[in-house]
């Protein structure tokens, strides 16, 4: 993991917004968010009320209207998405609810290409990683044929092909069983151990507890 000094992941004045016609919806009003190597902030609140917005802005999947997201020191805000997406290959993993995978890759294969993405570094075998999360029984398996629970750690294990020093989860455990759901945390929580900054959005109660912080986003500000 690269050395810094300070917050790994670090966002200062979040403003995204959406023009649809004459009106305009402001998805993030101002908001700010630091975390550090180790810690896990879970991030809530209801439905539109800006939570996947900022999720994206932190990966640089998206760019703020207004102000600066910085990744190990690294700004990935207003850039070129070619060098934002080098930077989330090289620092960010990045753990959707659905869509993780490549429908047309193996398991395996879906790792293996995203290890392909930056220089040779210290980082598990798409094997192994599949074992750690409980399916490398399934590694030759299509996205197609896993079932809701092996779906979600075979994402996991995508997100986690690089050793990133920040992960970012929306609704990991949206869609799973109770056994998944504790499954799927105690990973994020050895991740957390290694020292990867974790943010994770969620409803889950179970998920928050797990937290070192709870943030509550409502109309794009921190409640």
């Amino acid at each position: 993991m690269a050395a810094v000094t300070g917050p790994v992941l670090s966002a200062r004045s979040l403003y995204r917004f959406f023009r649809v016609g004459e009106e305009e919806t402001f998805a993030l009003q101002g908001v700010g968010l630091d975390v550090r190597r180790g810690e896990t902030v879970a991030v809530t609140g209801p439905s539109g009320s800006g939570k996947t917005t900022l999720l994206n802005c932190l990966a640089g999947l998206d760019e703020p209207d207004g102000g600066t997201v910085r990744v190990v020191g690294e700004r990935l805000s207003h850039r070129a998405e070619r060098e934002r997406g080098a930077i989330r290959a090289r620092h960010i993993g990045v753990l959707f609810q659905t869509g993780n995978l490549l429908d047309h890759l193996t398991v395996r294969d879906n790792i293996a290409l995203v290890q392909r993405l930056v220089p040779a570094r210290a980082r598990v075998a798409p094997q192994e990683l599949l074992d750690r999360v409980g399916i490398g029984r399934r590694a030759g398996a299509l996205p197609g044929q896993l079932s809701g629970g092996e779906a979600a750690r075979a994402g996991l294990a995508v997100a986690l092909a690089n050793a990133p020093d920040v992960l970012l989860a929306d609704e990991p455990t949206g869609e799973v069983d109770a056994e998944t759901e504790r499954r799927l945390l105690a990973l994020l929580s050895e991740r957390a151990a290694a020292g990867t900054a974790v943010v994770v959005v969620t409803h889950s109660r179970a998920v928050a507890g797990a937290a070192d912080r709870v943030l509550r986003l409502r109309d794009g500000r921190w409640a």
